[in-house]
């Protein structure tokens, strides 16, 4: 199949070479590049702004906006463009009759300007592949570094990528519909010189605000609320409880998230990241909860060299099994509790040299299925929800066919434990659209099965008055506890009045 990639020659970047690296790695593809000016692309003042950026947030400057010369593309250039099958339209200025254009645009715009603009407004973008006028892919763009353009514009350029290779591999995929009125208004223009001068100088201000403020409080820090369901969860209540949350406390020096309960013996122990602040990393703590809530405070179960998150337990075959998250490591590791619980020893690499968010294991029409959220080719970490299937939680793990399966930045990342409900199996996901973590959805996965993953995201709840976090992150239940965790703000000083733990 002979792919041509029609793209601005005026302003090459490494996003273009990578996608054209990933289009030729596929067989049987043959890929060659029309470059020619296009017109309308990102001002110099932006360019300026992305410099400033660059500084002061200290981004490396060989990220997918880099700009390259065109030579950079000659393996793939022909002198007279070719007579191709398939023509990839990034300008949006393709007329070709008798000839099959995926035009891809975000919000209905086409070009790397109406993206900047798109993220300049605040906007969670849809990127869309159209073929005279149908949709053959599409994804919910995102970012866990809302409010600074480079580093969003470069994480949505390099999950457009995502979305196109995976289009060519044939996988229609759609994002769903939000339980909760669309962002309205036409679509956003370029700032002018001025408004971009003036919100490169807000940058810097943010950042030196930043900066004070990590010098008085400990950031992020982040909460783990707790309450009995008696006999209605957040399943059910699609709502917060009037009776509100309780705290787990914590004494300032760490926070505590990803809370994970498991009944286990007539005992409720819960699970959670342990994250100490001075030493900038995660580990794996638990503490027994009684009616009245936590029985002494969290002691250390797992602690590795790299950071460690999300503690996935469950138990089976008379065993109690963790799989944390470990991407830093670049795993997806499954644990056995020798000791419980304590005592973890490690049985097996599920996933190798990939950076998989918040592994989350279920058992669907006679197999295991593995989601986790993947930084593919760069991006966000929690835009893309590949799927893995296997006859056993020890595998081995297929990878599915139509990964990713989810382009979505607001009900991709998994938020916890998949729940049943008569027939129906509920799936708590992250609403990552405003920031990172800041609201929990509720999807219902409609279909999941070696042909695909659809899901319909039925609520999504956000903190108010009856959880003050600025957060809302993650859900979880058992033996009549529910669990959820969102953030908070932890002073400094206060740590310091405070006794250390022993």
């Amino acid at each position: 199949m002979r792919v041509s990639l029609r793209l601005d020659s005026e302003r090459v970047r490494a996003f273009h070479l990578l996608l054209l690296q990933r289009l030729a790695e596929l067989a049987p593809v043959e890929v060659s590049v029309d470059a020619r000016p296009a017109g309308g692309g990102i001002p110099g003042s932006a360019t300026a702004l992305f410099q400033l950026e660059t500084a002061i947030h200290g981004l490396p400057a060989d990220g997918l906006a880099k700009r390259l010369p065109l030579s950079a593309l000659a393996p793939y250039r022909t002198q007279q463009p070719a007579s191709p099958d398939l023509v990839i339209d990034l300008c949006g200025d393709v007329q070709l009759e008798g000839t099959r254009v995926w035009r891809v645009t975000y919000d209905g715009a086409a070009g790397e300007a109406a993206l900047l603009a798109l993220i300049l407004d605040g906007r969670t973008p849809i990127a869309r592949i159209e073929e005279n006028g149908t949709t053959v892919a599409e994804g919910r763009l995102g970012t866990e570094y809302g409010g600074i353009a480079l580093a969003s514009f470069q994480d949505m350029l390099a999950r457009t990528a995502s979305l196109i290779v995976a289009a060519m591999a044939g996988t229609a995929r759609t994002v769903p519909v939000l339980p909760e009125p669309a962002q309205a208004g036409a679509s956003p223009q370029m700032p002018s010189t001025t408004r971009l001068g003036i919100r490169a100088g807000k940058a810097l201000a943010r950042r030196v605000v930043q900066k004070i403020y990590h010098l008085c409080y400990n950031a992020p820090h982040w909460k783990v609320g707790w309450r009995q369901t008696n006999g209605r969860d957040l399943f059910d209540l699609r709502a917060h409880p009037t009776t509100g949350w309780q705290v787990l406390p914590d004494d300032g020096s760490r926070f505590y998230a990803d809370p994970f309960p498991i009944l286990h013996q007539g005992q409720v122990t819960l699970f959670v990241e342990d994250y100490i602040h001075r030493l900038g990393k995660a580990i794996i703590s638990a503490v027994p909860f009684g009616p009245s809530g936590p029985i002494g405070r969290p002691e250390p179960v797992l602690d590795l060299p790299y950071h460690l998150s999300y503690p996935f337990v469950f138990e089976r075959d008379g065993e109690v099994w963790m799989v944390p998250e470990s991407c830093a490591n670049r795993t997806v590791d499954l644990y056995r509790a020798t000791a419980f619980p304590g005592g973890w020893v490690k049985e097996a690499t599920l996933l190798s040299d990939i950076v998989a968010s918040d592994a989350t294991l279920v058992e669907h029409g006679g197999l295991w299925w593995l989601f986790a959220t993947v930084r593919d080719g760069g991006g966000a970490f929690s835009d893309a929800l590949h799927l893995w299937s296997a006859p056993d939680f020890r595998g081995p793990w297929t990878p599915h066919p139509k990964n990713p399966v989810l382009v979505d930045i607001a009900s991709a990342r998994p938020a916890g434990r998949m729940v049943r409900r008569g027939n129906d199996l509920l799936r708590p996901v992250q609403d990552c659209r405003r920031s990172y973590g800041a609201a929990l959805g509720i999807a219902r996965v409609a279909h999941l099965d070696v042909n695909g993953m659809e899901q319909v995201v039925e609520t999504i709840l956000t903190p108010g008055a009856l959880w003050n976090g600025r957060k809302l992150h993650s859900l979880n239940e058992a033996g009549g506890l529910e669990f959820i965790d969102g953030s908070a703000i932890a002073p400094r000083w206060k740590q310091e009045r405070r006794p250390p733990l022993t």
